[in-house]
This record gives structure tokens, C-alpha cells and sequence, in this order.
């Protein structure tokens, strides 16, 4: 099963590259796969390193929501 946390563009680069942000974690994905324009702020999944499609500003909110209630769980736990 592959789960996709939401990530927010925070760079736009000449290469079909973007840099985004996933959870406070920085990292460069290919958006070649894109057939419509990225712009900084907007919110995409990507899988194995492709953007695969942009996402609603409130779905990924939601989404973020849920999975740091997960990861606060998880830490409580140890």
C-alpha cells in the first residue's frame, strides 16, 4: 500500500523540477508528468518522485491534520 502525504511547492525550477515541502521535509521531484502549470503554494502527491496530480488546498490541510494526529499517537506510544 502506498500512502501519499500532501506536499506544497515552495520552488518552481527551470528543469521540470520542484521543490516542495513535506511535513518541515524539503525535497526536489520531478514534475514531468504534469501536463498542467505548478505555482508556489499549490499542493500536489507525488509518488516515487513524479508529482502525479495537484490537490485542493482544504483536502491536504485535512489530510496533514489527520496524519500528524497519527504521528502524535505514534510518539505517545514509545
Amino acid at each position: 500500500m502506498c500512502l501519499s502525504v500532501p506536499s506544497q511547492v515552495v520552488e518552481i525550477h527551470d528543469d521540470a523540477t520542484v521543490t516542495v515541502n513535506t511535513m518541515g521535509v524539503k525535497r526536489r521531484v520531478s514534475s514531468h508528468l504534469m501536463s498542467d502549470p505548478l505555482a508556489i503554494g499549490d499542493y500536489v502527491l507525488i509518488h516515487i518522485g513524479f508529482v502525479m496530480n495537484k490537490i485542493d488546498e482544504q483536502d491536504a490541510q485535512e489530510s496533514l491534520a489527520l496524519y500528524q494526529e497519527i504521528v502524535e499517537k505514534m510518539a505517545e506510544q514509545e
